[in-house]
């Protein structure tokens, strides 16, 4: 292989694997605020329990995300140089907002509240909370408002053989980032809602604190099924702003290659790996694509044979990652719409109990097939139609590259063992007394 791919390689397992972490942070850090706040709103000690536990577990996840995420920002300046040097004016100033503003806010109060149990009041202490909460969620923020502009770009010039910023306003208010902040905000919610619901699931089969996890269960099925239900409507809004902006994605995540009026939505479709064409194309709801991008049955959809074939991104993996996150995220709606029916009642159904126990790793790997879109789904390029990806890799050699991938993939294995290893001994062994 050579640097270009290696060092795609190594991006795609430092960002996965990242990943696994940012969601269950973002979300679980709302939901023990929830806790806390209840804590201070009423004096119940079992919701002051709650709290600990619940932020026993954000802190371990916390404190992977933050070591993770430092490698990841570390690769923009040892494999993808040129990509630096070409958008830094753009890209890194939202980056250096992000870390000297809202993670520095994050980390700071994460340690008062770490440890001021029994140092500062209730209610500061729940303040620091929502403060880490509001920190992190605006961490989040100014990522994606990142990774947005490189899904399309606005606010800049090129000028002096580089892009230069002219706008920031334009960069961190347009639609494309907006909507993509909420979509991948609402997809965090639901990982940590259900991270909640399947151990508080796994405790309530072997009845044990059933108090303590019926009312974990209770918060967290109400917050779930909020977002699970937001995502669904919110996910149609994407389809939109991708037929305005990436036109090629749209058409790879529906194996569309014809231009068409009315084009149909396929119930039953399969790309060929060989050829533009698909394989299978059965039940047809005519014109159902055309009003999901455009909210009008009668308008024309561009084919993918409208770009040359060094344009389009890779079919399958975008096609797969789409239908895998569209139909787990009616599986999640549905899933959370039982268990609010049920809340009131949950040991009459233990099928149920277990099944959101096995649940648990179904939105992790959801997010990651929605960031797996995301990504392939704009190749060939790094900034839509600004740099290609194979514009923006260092001038490095393949085997300190392949060097690099191979430490990377051990040292995240080890990384990725401790911190699993570590929720699920905490989390087995429930709240302290």
């Amino acid at each position: 292989m050579d640097v270009l791919t290696l060092s795609r390689l190594q991006f795609a397992v430092a960002t996965l694997f990242h990943f696994l972490f940012v969601p269950l942070t973002l979300g679980l850090s709302v939901l023990v605020a929830i806790m806390e706040t209840k804590w201070v709103r009423t004096g119940d000690e079992t919701y002051r329990r709650m709290a600990k536990f619940w932020g026993k577990l954000f802190l371990i996840n916390f404190a992977l995300g933050v070591v993770t995420g430092l490698t990841l920002e570390f690769q923009f300046g040892t494999n993808w140089s040129r990509y630096s040097m070409y958008v830094g004016d753009v890209f890194g100033s939202l980056l250096a907002i992000e870390a000297a503003v809202t993670f520095f806010l994050e980390s700071t109060f994460v340690a008062v509240w770490f440890f001021g149990w029994n140092r500062i009041s209730p209610k500061l202490h729940c303040v620091s909370m929502w403060l880490i909460a509001i920190a992190a969620n605006l961490s989040a923020f100014w990522i994606l408002v990142a990774n947005a502009w490189m899904q399309h770009p606005v606010g800049y010039v090129i000028r002096n053989g580089r892009a230069e910023l002219t706008d920031f306003w334009a960069v961190i208010s347009q639609k494309f980032a907006i909507l993509e902040f909420i979509h991948t905000i609402g997809g965090a919610y639901i990982l940590a809602g259900f991270f909640v619901l399947g151990i508080s699931s796994w405790h309530l089969l072997k009845l044990q604190n059933v108090e303590f996890f019926t009312r974990s269960f209770k918060i967290a099925i109400a917050f779930t099924l909020i977002f699970s239900i937001f995502e669904i409507a919110q996910g149609h809004m994407n389809a939109e702003i991708l037929q305005e902006t990436q036109p090629t994605k749209l058409a790879a995540m529906e194996a569309h290659w014809e231009t068409r009026p009315r084009a149909p939505l396929y119930l039953l479709l399969w790309p060929r790996l060989d050829g533009e064409m698909n394989a299978i194309e059965a039940l047809p709801v005519p014109g159902m694509l055309s009003l999901l991008a455009t909210y009008s049955t009668q308008s024309v959809i561009k084919g993918l044979k409208e770009w040359p074939a060094e344009l389009r991104p890779p079919v399958l993996p975008c096609f797969l990652s789409f239908r895998f996150m569209v139909g787990m995220g009616f599986l999640f709606a549905g899933l959370s719409i039982f268990g609010f029916y049920v809340r009131n009642n949950l040991l009459a159904y233990p099928w149920f109990l277990k099944t959101l126990v096995f649940a648990i790793p179904l939105p992790y790997l959801t997010n990651e097939a929605g960031w797996i879109l995301a990504e392939l789904g704009r190749q060939p390029w790094i900034v839509y139609g600004v740099m290609k990806t194979k514009d923006a890799v260092s001038f490095v050699s393949t085997a300190q590259v392949f060097t690099s991938l191979i430490g990377f993939i051990v040292l995240y294995g080890l990384l990725g063992f401790a911190d699993f290893m570590l929720l699920f001994k905490f989390a087995r062994k429930g709240p302290q007394k």
